[in-house]
């Protein structure tokens, strides 16, 4: 992993480029249907496909609740992947909470703020998260290039982006 610069920002972040996140050597028990347990090795290796650009220095903690504008800035290699996404959509970021602090396990009951009542961490949005992912539905408010204009964005500037979605309302596979 990189040093920060005194920014805080590792420097593959400032330049556009970062270091694919992952989880290596991790794994868990599980039954099997013949009574028996095995081990299952997981390993997850997540790449950014792009980046987040914004001139706010702060954000609301929940996408609907915002009205801030930015962009998201993909790679050039994921240009086409980009193809039928049009101003007025709304699509789903999937992103990395980059910035919160690691988890522990007196993090799985946290008050969030607006309530006085301590809540499991899977019922709510905190960033602080066993797996610091973070999802938003933003408006797409035009397409240039690898460039992706948007609104109602609670990430920061360079948040990685990992994933993009579109977002369907009411969706019923039959």
């Amino acid at each position: 992993m990189e040093a920060p610069d005194p920014s805080g920002w590792p420097v593959s972040v400032r330049s556009g480029r970062a270091s694919p996140l992952q989880v290596r050597g991790c794994g868990f028990s599980v039954g099997t249907a013949r009574g028996g347990v095995e081990f299952v090795d997981v390993s997850v290796v997540l790449k950014p496909i792009g980046f987040v650009r914004t001139k706010a220095e702060t954000v609301p903690r929940h996408w609907s609740v915002s009205e801030v504008e930015g962009a998201l800035v993909i790679e050039e290699g994921y240009l086409q992947g980009l193809a039928d996404i049009e101003p007025g959509q709304r699509i789903v970021v999937i992103f990395n909470f980059h910035r919160s602090p690691e988890f522990f396990p007196r993090f799985l009951k946290q008050t969030p703020p607006h309530s006085d009542k301590p809540t499991g961490v899977f019922s709510i949005c905190s960033p602080i998260r066993p797996n610091p992912l973070g999802m938003s539905i933003l408006e797409v408010l035009g397409v240039e290039g690898v460039t992706v204009h948007v609104k109602g964005l609670d990430m920061l500037d360079g948040t990685p982006i990992l994933d993009l979605k579109p977002h369907v309302e009411d969706r019923r596979d039959r």
